[in-house]
């Protein structure tokens, strides 16, 4: 029993998250960037100490979080930049993500943080935990709509007001921008996100999960602002990594994003 925990610590600190009894199972995943308020900077929504964090047409963060989302008509409310995907280490990214789960609702989602291990295409065996800043009528049971710059605004765009993108977004309105060059156009902001989809991410298509719930890196906590009540976010893996340019894989071609 010993040597048990005494590896489930190094786990732990590895991943910076502590697994603890809650939803866990296999799910699916799909992409997007809609650029919108998350459903989860609601107040009410869940128990928390605050909503997620919303920022301004410019990116400044909102004191207002009752502030009309942006995806409206006078809308002023909108995701910020630093709710993109970043690795922390070759096998591990940390992130957000739109999510549904079967057996619960939204508050018993929001702002919680799930430790997702892809079982399919080639990012097969590395690790994402992402927190839930958003849902969605459109996503299935045990489903992770991944945010990541040029994945497709979906049903909803914002991006054009926020930051001038094409009328559907950039690229397709499901499933976004099919190459890693496509990248070097966007918001200076949104370029490290873009890129990580094409680099550590390998260009997956809406790979399938393993997922579990863990106790959320403060890195993560620190980017959103929102933590479930009762938790205290773990020391994850500060800065970040990046994939040398022999390690980086070639484009793949563009894949079709259903629900």
């Amino acid at each position: 029993m010993l040597v048990s925990l005494k590896k489930i610590a190094f786990l732990a600190l590895l991943t910076g998250s502590a697994t603890v009894e809650a939803a866990g199972g296999s799910g699916k995943t799909t992409r997007y960037w809609d650029c919108c308020k998350g459903s989860c900077g609601w107040s009410g929504k869940a128990s928390v100490n605050q909503p997620i964090r919303s920022c301004d047409k410019s990116d400044n963060p909102l004191a207002d979080m009752a502030a009309k989302n942006g995806c409206e008509n006078g809308g002023t409310a909108y995701m910020c930049s630093n709710q993109s995907p970043w690795a922390v280490s070759d096998t591990l990214s940390y992130g957000f993500a739109a999510v549904k789960l079967a057996g619960g609702n939204e508050g018993s989602w929001c702002c919680a943080c799930y430790k997702l291990t892809f079982t399919s295409g080639p990012a097969k065996g590395k690790q994402l935990i992402v927190q839930a800043t958003n849902t969605g009528g459109d996503l299935g049971q045990n489903h992770f709509d991944l945010a990541m710059p040029g994945g497709g605004v979906g049903m909803f765009n914002g991006c054009t007001n926020e930051w001038g993108a094409p009328p559907n977004g950039w690229g397709q309105q499901y499933g976004g921008i099919s190459s890693r060059s496509q990248c070097d156009s966007f918001p200076e902001k949104l370029k490290p996100g873009c890129y990580w989809r094409f680099d550590w991410f390998a260009n997956s298509d809406n790979p399938d999960v393993t997922f579990d719930e863990v106790t959320c890196p403060k890195q993560i906590t620190d980017r959103s602002g929102c933590i479930r009540n009762g938790q205290t976010p773990t020391q994850g893996i500060d800065g970040t990594y990046k994939p040398t340019a022999t390690a980086m894989p070639k484009p793949r071609g563009e894949g079709t994003l259903s629900f």
